[in-house]
């Protein structure tokens, strides 16, 4: 897709609301429960769990209660997701939804763009987990950003970015970006490709892609509407940083998470709730 690039960490995607297909929808009274079910699962994140938000114990409890309150089913397929201590996550980028799937699916900690922080309630959830931020519109800044993914990963914490550095409607997306890369390769550490992927009923769906003028608001509605939505988590074996340039790294990873994934056997990682507007769990 085409993209132009303003600096480092500057990216447009060609994909623009018109990508968005929010398809068949459950009923009015489904989609109140879900809202009714997301508000519970945040507010107890931001209201009972405060500093503690940040265990991930806590931290991948609430982000798989969200997800099940909004109906989506989670599954996990391929090699366990960040088997080591330590490792950078590298996944495509699609949905606000995928740092949820992330989340729920093994113990990490996010990077951000520095935006995130300002949003009402969810900067606050955001900063409260531990996400790190990055400033993409002033590129002297990213040698700090890099020096910070890498002292996180040298203690010992796993932590998952999207190097395509925009949303895209589905994958394959954009062109990997090989900067943070670097925070890998200083860090001695493994790089674990993870492909991201949205169907509905069996078939491809870009009802959570959050692109061009999308707002959040009107994102949430698409999901919280969707009927039999699935994000699978498909995780590939770790890619050792070395001898691997930054640039190579990134084009190895790029290359793995665009492929298509083998036929594997769906692992759920969220059971099924008694109907798809049911209360989700709030522990």
């Amino acid at each position: 897709m085409p993209r132009s690039v303003t600096d480092p960490w500057t990216v447009t995607s060609a994909c623009t609301a018109h990508c968005v297909s929010p398809g068949p929808t459950g009923s009015p009274a489904t989609t109140a429960r879900r809202y009714a079910a997301f508000t519970r699962v945040v507010t107890r994140a931001g209201v009972l769990d405060g500093a503690h938000l940040a265990d991930p114990a806590v931290l991948r409890s609430r982000a798989r209660a969200a997800l099940a309150a909004l109906g989506v089913r989670l599954h996990h397929t391929g090699v366990p997701l960040a088997p080591a201590p330590g490792t950078l996550v590298v996944a495509n980028h699609i949905s606000w939804l995928d740092a949820l799937a992330l989340l729920a699916a093994a113990p990490l900690r996010l990077l951000a763009k520095r935006e995130v922080a300002a949003w009402p309630l969810i900067g606050t959830l955001t900063t409260r987990a531990g996400t790190l931020y990055i400033n993409r519109t002033a590129p002297r800044e990213l040698p700090r950003a890099v020096a910070t993914v890498t002292a996180t990963l040298r203690d010992g914490h796993s932590v998952a970015v999207f190097p395509e550095a925009t949303t895209h409607c589905s994958s394959p997306g954009g062109t990997f970006r090989p900067a943070l890369f670097q925070a890998a390769i200083d860090a001695s550490a493994p790089v674990q490709p993870v492909t991201l992927t949205y169907h509905r009923g069996g078939h491809p769906s870009t009802a959570p892609a959050y692109v061009g003028d999308t707002a959040f608001t009107a994102s949430l509605r698409h999901v919280a509407r969707a009927a039999g939505l699935t994000v699978t988590v498909h995780a590939h074996p770790p890619i050792l940083s070395h001898p691997h340039t930054r640039r190579s790294l990134a084009a190895a990873a790029q290359h793995t998470v665009h492929a298509p994934p083998p036929p594997a056997t769906l692992t759920p990682v969220l059971p099924r709730l008694r109907s798809s507007g049911d209360r989700a769990p709030l522990s």
